[in-house]
């Protein structure tokens, strides 16, 4: 089990908001936490972490999950002080009406909250359909552009309102779950690491962009160039009603990590880590993919410089792009001890030429 540290830490994490192109508070809490057990913490220019264990060693294995979250940014104040907005990221439309949300300014937050118009002066044909985003707003309380333009300007980043609650034990809701609980996995395992006698190089890295194009992953891998990756990131939980397991397979919350096979996971590593699943008897769930997935890290770094042999971890999340994405800590604890113990027994000299 995690111990409070680590639950604080996730804690305050979650807490964040870290729309992306505006990851700084996810970033300063992920460096402030890596800095107290890695050699080296240093950022880029777009805003990625990279926490660093046996920096002298010449085979590298990178880390990566993305702490950015789906968000909006402001493109135009009306006359009335009115808040219009784009999406920043997959929005799922539905979810988006009635949210609490915060604008980020350089002088800090301002509070909002999406409008529309009252369900009672809708047509009846309006009624069954989702809204486009042009349709909605955001109201801070303004009553004009003069006043509205004295809290935000044009271009502020948006965040749905910061939420972190645990719920029955194990299971947790945030609106940053996807994927700051890949970025937190991240973090256990370079702590756990840093106990262990290593012979590869680790590079734990927290990703910024990956919403909308994986570019922080693009940047860091060909930076850092490593031999193989491990991408942390969440999958579709498929223990609901109406979602047909025949399509997406039998996926549950708390029955572990998910390991992919698809065309973006090298066979070689992940043999590795299923091999390391069982020798410690590790749960850990299996997911098949008919394609290179392209939606995670995964598919930018395996495709950096001449190829890195790289492998998804997913964890099971439910209501996935909504303020009430829902996980499970012990998914997450799969996941980190299925990397410890894999990159532990490495020495070094592995080749994942298939």
């Amino acid at each position: 089990m995690f111990n409070q540290e680590s639950l604080d830490f996730l804690s305050k994490f979650m807490m964040t908001s870290s729309p992306t192109g505006y990851e700084s508070a996810a970033a300063e809490v992920f460096r402030g936490y890596t800095s107290q057990f890695c050699e080296q913490v240093r950022g880029d220019v777009m805003g990625n972490t990279i926490a660093v264990l046996n920096a002298d060693a010449p085979f590298k294995v990178m880390l990566a999950g993305h702490y950015d979250e789906i968000g909006f940014q402001i493109v135009y104040i009306s006359d009335d002080g009115l808040v219009y907005f784009r999406a920043n990221g997959g929005i799922d439309k539905l979810n988006v009406p009635s949210s609490e949300v915060d604008i980020l300014t350089p002088a800090g937050k301002v509070p909002g909250v999406i409008g529309k118009k009252p369900i009672h002066l809708l047509k009846e044909a309006e009624r069954s359909k989702a809204l486009e985003l042009s349709d909605l707003w955001i109201d801070i309380g303004a009553s004009s552009r003069a006043e509205a333009e004295k809290m935000v300007s044009v271009g502020d980043y948006i965040a749905m309102r910061s939420n972190f609650k645990m719920l029955n034990g194990n299971r947790f809701i945030s609106k940053g779950t996807d994927d700051k609980i890949g970025a937190f996995i991240v973090a256990e395992a370079l702590k756990k690491l840093s106990s262990r006698k290593l012979a590869v190089g680790v590079y734990g890295v927290g990703t910024v962009q990956e919403e909308v194009g994986l570019r922080g992953a693009t940047v860091s891998a060909f930076g850092i160039d490593p031999a193989a990756a491990i991408t942390l990131d969440v999958g579709f939980a498929t223990d609901l009603p109406d979602i047909p397991k025949k399509q997406y397979g039998d996926i549950s919350l708390g029955s572990g990590a998910i390991l992919t096979r698809s065309c973006d996971n090298n066979r070689i590593w992940g043999q590795m880590l299923r091999d390391s699943a069982a020798k410690y008897n590790i749960p850990y769930q299996e997911s098949a993919a008919h394609r290179a997935t392209g939606g995670t890290d995964t598919a930018a770094i395996q495709l950096t410089r001449a190829g890195v042999a790289t492998a998804l971890i997913s964890i099971p999340n439910r209501y996935m792009h909504s303020q009430v994405e829902m996980c499970d800590l012990r998914d997450a604890e799969s996941a980190v001890d299925i990397i410890v113990e894999t990159i532990s027994a490495m020495t070094g000299k592995e080749n994942f030429e298939l």
